[in-house]
Order: C-alpha cells, then structure tokens, then sequence
C-alpha cells in the first residue's frame, strides 16, 4: 500500500501492532487469571470495569498536556508505563494480592489514556488530512480486526500452556519493542498551543467541540450508537444461550463473524469515503449497522446469527473509520490532543452506560425486548445525525498532504 512508503506512519503502524498484539492476548488471560486466583465473578467484572476509569477521569486532562507535548515521546513512555504497569501482574500470585491486579490495570489503562489520543493527534501531522489519512485509518483497523479475531484465543491457548507468566512476559516485550520503534520516528511533531493552563486549558477543548456543528453531531449520534453497542456485548452470551439455544462458547463464532464483516469494511472504507458524503456515510452505516442488530437478535439459529454479525461488522466499521477520520480533519491542530482525549472519554463512558443498562433494561422487560429496544436504539443514531451533522461541512475540503 502506498500511504506505507511514509516512514514514519510505517513505524507508527508497526509499533500499534505489536504493542496492541500485546494487549489483546491479555483480553482472555487476565480476567481468567482473577477468576482463578479468587473464585469470584465479582472480582473479576471489577477488573473489567476499572479499564474505563482512567478514560473517564484523567481522559480529558491528558489531552490538555497532549497538546504541549511532543507526540511520538508522549506515545514511547506510555508504552514503557504500559511495560511496568504490565509487570506488577507477576505479583498477584494469590487472591490476597489480586489487589496488584487492580492497580496494574488502572495504570496500564492509564499509559492507555495518553496513547491512544496522541495516536490520533500523530496521524494527520504525519500523512496529511487527504488521502492519506483514510487509507491510514483504514489500515490501522484492517490490522486491528486481524489481532482482534487472533490474539484473544491465543491468548487463552497460552494460559493454559505456558502460563500467565509467559503471557505477560510477552505483552512486556511488545510495550518495549514498539516504544523502540516509536522512539524512531523522525517527525518532530510537538504542538503548540495557548499558554493557558488547567480549567482553562480543558475548557478550551470543550469550546473546540462545542463551536463546530460537525464535533458535536459525530459525539452525540456515535456516543448514542457506542452506547448501544455496549449493551448488545453484555447482552451477548445470555443471548446466545438463552436465545440461540446453544453453548455459550458459541460466541466465539459470533465474533469470528463480526471480526470478518470489520476486516472486509476496513478494506473497502477508503473506497465509501468517496461514494458519499461525510453524513450520508455515516447515516448509512448507522442504519445499516442498527439494522444488522435487529437481525442477529431475531436470528433463527447460530449459522443466521454468524451472518447477521458479519452484517454488524462491515458497516460498523466504515463508520468508525468515518468518524475518526472526519474528527482528525475537522478538529483545530492546537486542540487535537484535547479532543481526541474527549472522545475516548466518551467512548468509554458510553461502555459503563451500555453495560449497566442493558442488564436493567432486561430484569424490566425481559430479554427479547430488551435486545430489540437495544437495536432500535443503535438505529437512532442515524436520524441524530441527519439533524446534528451539516450535510456538506465546508472543513472537510481542508485536504492537505503533508510537506514533502
């Protein structure tokens, strides 16, 4: 692929790789791991949770510093943090020191914070705001989908071979290797922004949002789908079981489907972005996606509902990849950090909703209902955005490549 010629986004999709292979084949393992120290289910969803807690509360103040910072060494010491935090692990050995685990992965999730929002920032400074930046985007979450679908079951394989051990020793690698490789990229991207500081700062990134009618449909309508999509996943085994009749490995299936229909949108995305325009696109797959979900959860048997996953998949994530790169292009560079750390608070906020109503919604009417309310939920987001989203936003036109 041609955007690979650029160095510098090649490391950067390099060291993502690895460093996310790393982190996903602890997906499995470290819930496991809980499990088997304590006993305890409670335990081990408190582990789960405490991964959206840093997002939530230090999210939006990392990116205030995001915007200061020079990005790529932002992005190799939270990898190195990631490394540490990932290491205290080795020392929950019993279920009086699960609490290691604990905050472990509150630090990790917090090396997370910085990452993933400076990733976003990095992106357009190095491949421009044009082309390039869809097919970057497309890249990153073809890459994705694939480590997706392989490292959690590896990840289980590997647990129950060498042991969680090996498993973390492997996920420190990963940290180390890709903070080396990021260490090398060549762009000096550091931001400059208005002195200001604090409340300030925060404040700023909120205006940045709340003055562009294009930043605040896209968090709205995508915070409206995110928030379904949370709840149709901690739905998704009773679902199986209950609905499907079948064992609850079965989801396995169900996300191999989904992981498919994510590869074949991430390959074609480039391609939609130039089929419509941004809020046509996104009204589309938002539709499309809502209507998938109608049609999993209504499914027959287990073969209709792999296929009604991979209908999830293809359009969910063209409408990811829209999003993101519609956010790198229409957000002001000075606010980048700020913003992008705003909507993976978001994200993650929508993850705690999603996973706490959806539960509720089921114990007030039963889960038939309940995971249909959920789809037509999702199928909301698409009329918000036909009233939230200007219909030819006139910052999209600022396409620009980067200097040779």
């Amino acid at each position: 692929m041609s955007i690979l010629r650029n160095g510098d986004f090649r490391r950067l999709w390099i060291s993502g790789g690895i460093s996310g292979l790393g982190s996903w084949l602890l997906v499995v393992a470290i819930p496991v791991h809980v499990f088997q120290l304590t006993g305890s289910a409670a335990a081990t969803g408190l582990t789960v949770a405490l991964e959206a807690v840093p997002a939530l509360l230090v999210g939006p103040w990392a990116g205030v510093l995001l915007d200061r910072w020079n990005l790529p060494r932002a992005m190799w010491l939270a990898n190195l943090a990631g490394a540490a935090s990932v290491a205290l692990i080795l020392y929950a050995d019993s279920a009086d020191r699960v609490w290691i685990v604990y905050i472990a992965v509150l630090a990790e999730n917090l090396a997370t914070t910085v990452f993933r929002p400076a990733s976003r920032a990095l992106t357009p400074a190095i491949v421009g705001t044009g082309k390039g930046l869809a097919a970057a985007n497309s890249l990153n979450a073809f890459s994705g989908s694939v480590i997706r679908l392989a490292a959690p079951p590896l990840g289980a394989l590997l647990l129950a071979g060498p042991g969680i051990k090996f498993v973390l020793a492997v996920d420190i690698v990963s940290y180390l290797v890709a903070a080396a490789i990021i260490a090398t990229i060549k762009h000096p991207v550091t931001v400059k922004s208005e002195p200001d500081k604090g409340f300030s700062a925060l404040r700023e990134g909120l205006r940045g949002v709340a003055r562009s009618k294009i930043l605040k449909g896209i968090l709205l309508a995508n915070g409206i789908f995110l928030t379904a999509n949370a709840g149709a996943t901690a739905l998704l085994v009773p679902f199986t079981v209950e609905r499907l009749d079948a064992p609850g490995e079965t989801i396995g299936y169900l996300i191999s489907g989904l992981g498919a229909g994510f590869l074949l949108g991430a390959a074609i995305s480039p391609k939609a972005l130039t089929w419509l325009g941004t809020r046509d696109l996104l009204i589309t797959t938002q539709a499309a996606t809502g209507a998938a979900f109608f049609a999993l959860f209504n499914a027959p048997n287990v073969t209709w509902a792999i296929v009604a996953a991979a209908l999830i998949g293809t359009p969910g994530s063209i409408l990811l990849i829209t999003a993101e790169t519609t956010v790198q292009r229409v957000a002001p560079t000075e606010l980048l950090g700020r913003i992008g750390a705003l909507f993976f608070a978001m994200d993650s906020l929508t993850v705690v909703i999603g996973a706490l109503a959806a539960p509720l919604l089921v114990t007030l009417t039963g889960l038939p209902t309940a995971l249909n309310v959920i789809a037509g939920f999702a199928v909301l987001a698409a009329p918000v955005t036909l009233f939230a989203v200007p219909g030819h936003p006139a910052k999209l036109s600022r396409m620009k490549e980067p200097a040779p």
